[in-house]
C-alpha cells in the first residue's frame, strides 16, 4: 500500500504519492493538453494529466479498456514519412515553409540546423530557448529545429512539449511545423483531422510565445510567433510531402482561454482525502474509490480525446446525468442534470412552471400527448 500524502509536501511530491511508489510519470503532450483545454472543467483528467497517470493503464484496471489511440502501424508510418520530410537538413521542410509562408524571404540554402541534445526535459527546453535566442539574433538565415522541447504552465504545473518542427525565417519570425500521415488529397484534407492538428499546433504557439516573452524580458528583440503553422502531410496516395498553411488564431484564443479556466492542480491535490493513489496496482474497488473521489465533466466528445471515456461514460449513464446526451442538451437544459428530473419536468411532477427549460419540456411533451392520441384515432 502507498504510503498516506503527507499535507504541506512540495507538489512534486505530491503528484508523485498520486501516481503511486515506483511508477513513472506519463508526459503530458500537446494531444493531451488540446484534449484537456477543450474540458476545463474536468477536475479528475486535470489532476490525472497534472500527476502523469498512464490513464491507459488505469481505465483497463478499472475494467473499462480504452480504444483511444493510434495503431503501431500508424505510428510506424507517421515516423517514416517525418523521416522523409527532414532528410537532407531538412531542405524538403524548408522550401515548403519558404513556398507557402514566406516567398519574400531569400530561398533557403545553408540552413541551421544546431543541435538540441540535453540531459532531461529541462536540460532540453533550456538548450532550445538558446537556440532561438541565438537564430533571432542572427538575422537573415533560416533555422530549423528539429524537434525542440517547450514548457508551457497548465494550472501551476509545467508541461514539456515536442513540436515535431519549429523554423525561424530570416527574418527573426517563428514558425510551428506539424508533420501528420494523414493525406492531403486535392490540395485538402480531413477537416477534423485538422482541427485536431490546427489545436495541437495552437498548444505549440502559446509555449512559444512565453519564451518570446522571456526573451524580449532580458532585453532581447522581441520575437514574433506566426500564427499560420505549416502542416505537412503526404500528397495524395503517395509519400511524397505536400503542405498547406492553417491560421490558428481562433484555435489559440480558445485554448488559452480554456487553459486559463482550469484548476490550479495543488487546489484539486488538496482536496483529496488523504491517501489517495492512482496506482493501477491497487486493488479494483480502492482504486475505483479513488477515481470517484475527483469530479469528472463527462460529455461524448471524451469518446475521442480521453482514455477514461469509458469508465466515465459508465457512471455517467448509471446516475442519469444529461451530460451523456451531449453539452448542447446539458446547456439547452439549465438546472435539470439528471434524466429523472427533465422527465418530472416534463410531466408536470417538478419544476418551476417559469423556468424557460421546464416551460419547453411540457410544451413538447404536450405535442407529443397530442401526436400520439392523433395517430391512434
Amino acid at each position: 500500500m502507498p504510503p498516506p500524502r503527507t499535507r504541506g509536501t512540495a507538489l512534486r511530491q505530491q503528484l508523485a504519492e498520486l501516481r503511486g511508489p515506483d511508477v513513472p510519470a506519463k508526459a503530458l503532450d500537446a494531444r493531451a493538453l488540446a484534449a484537456l483545454a477543450a474540458n476545463p472543467g474536468c477536475a479528475r483528467r486535470a489532476i490525472l494529466d497534472g500527476a502523469g497517470v498512464n490513464k491507459t493503464a488505469l481505465a483497463s484496471a478499472l475494467g473499462s479498456p480504452s480504444a483511444f489511440g493510434q495503431s503501431q502501424f500508424a505510428l510506424t508510418r507517421g515516423n517514416a514519412f517525418e523521416a522523409k520530410v527532414k532528410a537532407d537538413g531538412g531542405a524538403e521542410l524548408l522550401r515548403l515553409v519558404h513556398e507557402k509562408l514566406d516567398r519574400s524571404a531569400e530561398p533557403p540554402s545553408d540552413a541551421r540546423v544546431p543541435d538540441l541534445t540535453a540531459s532531461g526535459p529541462q536540460g532540453r527546453t533550456a538548450r532550445t530557448e538558446l537556440e532561438l535566442r541565438e537564430a533571432t539574433a542572427h538575422a537573415g538565415v533560416w533555422t530549423l529545429l528539429d524537434h525542440p522541447m517547450l514548457a508551457l504552465d497548465v494550472a501551476g504545473s509545467p508541461a514539456y512539449l515536442e513540436p515535431d518542427a519549429v523554423v525561424v525565417h530570416p527574418d527573426g519570425t517563428w514558425t510551428v511545423v506539424e508533420i501528420k500521415s494523414f493525406p492531403l488529397l486535392d490540395g485538402s484534407a480531413d477537416p477534423a483531422k485538422v482541427g485536431a492538428a490546427a489545436r495541437q499546433a495552437a498548444v505549440y504557439v502559446l509555449a512559444l510565445e512565453e519564451v518570446a516573452a522571456r526573451l524580449a524580458s532580458e532585453g532581447s528583440p522581441a520575437p514574433r510567433v506566426r500564427h499560420r503553422v505549416l502542416l505537412v502531410c503526404p500528397r495524395d496516395f503517395s509519400n511524397l510531402p505536400a503542405a498547406s498553411a492553417v491560421d490558428i488564431r481562433k484555435q489559440r484564443a480558445v485554448t488559452a482561454r480554456q487553459l486559463a479556466r482550469l484548476t490550479r492542480i495543488e487546489d484539486i491535490a488538496d482536496a483529496l482525502p488523504e491517501g489517495t493513489c492512482f496506482s493501477p496496482e491497487l486493488p479494483v474497488e480502492e482504486l475505483t474509490a479513488a477515481v470517484e473521489s475527483v469530479p469528472a465533466t463527462y460529455a461524448p466528445e471524451c469518446l475521442s480525446a480521453c482514455e477514461l471515456a469509458f469508465h466515465c461514460r459508465s457512471r455517467s449513464r448509471e446516475e442519469g446525468a444529461v451530460t451523456t446526451l451531449g453539452r448542447p442538451v446539458r446547456a439547452e437544459l439549465g438546472g435539470l442534470t439528471t434524466v429523472e428530473e427533465v422527465l418530472a419536468a416534463a410531466r408536470g411532477e417538478a419544476g418551476d412552471p417559469g423556468d424557460p427549460a421546464v416551460a419547453a419540456l411540457r410544451r413538447a411533451a404536450a405535442l407529443r400527448a397530442e401526436a400520439l392520441e392523433a395517430a391512434c384515432r
